[in-house]
């Protein structure tokens, strides 16, 4: 797995995700500075942007700072779904950055939503790594892992996290889907997430491969901008930018929500590209390019 193959397999999802207009090309920039005349309020990715791997990147944490010094409305929007904000909170805290618990919109919390929309009683199976905890959903949530009658017995499924999640245990899951269709919500859409030692997949490769049309809650999908614009006060959505470094998560969830777009491609996926053939390939087109936050 690589970039490659990434934007390949994003692209046969297309119809899965929202559709958006592009500008003509690109401005190019070295750093975020550059555009602070052109954006008040500024919406980030975490990885690539402001942390790779468990450090975060050369720059970013004084970045952020000349945001709030120049006024600058900053926002976090991730897809990590697999642990509670708080957890992910305490590690942007511990790599230097002063994000507040409200700055800080994650996916799990806006499917956490749409799991309270359901009837009481409603039984909730979560696919999520080993050792998951479930304390701050609204609702009570079985782990798949612990009980495999679940395939049987739940409601609905809700992805939380990909980790010992296997091609074999998603054909299950489909099988058990189409002889009884039920919900399945998608905590975290991305297909591939990168690392410092290569790529993983993502809940949102697993999803596409189910024979129910799964709900989404991130990024690229509305209800996580909305939850992210919600932080932004009164700002109109042309004065705001989406900062990331993919282009259909970021860079098309952003444009189909109103905002502008940067790319950052110095890190994360593109990290070692150049990203002109990735953008030619698929039409999503930047707003800006940055080589790093």
């Amino acid at each position: 797995m690589d970039a490659d193959w990434a934007c390949a397999r994003y692209e046969t999802l297309r119809p899965l995700l929202p559709q958006a207009d592009f500008p003509a090309q690109s401005t190019h920039v070295t750093d975020l500075s550059a555009v602070f005349d052109r954006y008040d309020g500024f919406i980030l990715d975490a990885y690539g942007v402001l942390n790779v791997g468990g450090r975060a990147i050369p720059g970013a944490v004084e970045r952020i700072a000349q945001m709030r010094a120049a006024g600058k409305a900053v926002v976090v929007l991730t897809n990590g779904a697999s642990v509670p904000r708080r957890t992910a909170l305490a590690k942007y805290t511990a790599w230097g950055f002063d994000f507040t618990a409200p700055e800080v919109v994650a996916s799990r919390d806006v499917a956490a939503g749409r799991l309270a929309q359901a009837e009481p009683g409603f039984l909730w199976a979560a696919i999520a790594g080993p050792g998951a905890g479930f304390d701050d959903l609204p609702v009570p949530v079985s782990p798949l892992s612990q009980d495999a009658s679940l395939l049987e017995r739940a409601d609905g499924f809700v992805f939380l996290g990909s980790d010992g999640w296997t091609a074999a245990r998603n054909a299950t899951l489909a099988a058990a889907l189409a002889a009884r269709p039920r919900p399945v919500v998608i905590a975290n859409p991305d297909v591939i997430s990168p690392n410092e030692a290569g790529f993983a997949l993502e809940p949102g490769h697993f999803a596409a491969d189910l024979p129910v049309r799964p709900e989404f809650f991130g990024k690229p999908h509305g209800p996580a901008f909305e939850a992210a614009y919600a932080r932004m006060g009164t700002l109109p959505r042309h004065r705001i930018a989406m900062v990331g470094d993919t282009l259909h998560t970021d860079v098309l969830g952003g444009r189909a929500a109103g905002f502008g777009t940067v790319l950052i491609a110095g890190h994360g996926l593109f990290r070692g590209h150049d990203p002109a053939r990735f953008i030619a390939a698929s039409g999503i087109v930047p707003d800006v390019i940055a080589q790093t936050t």
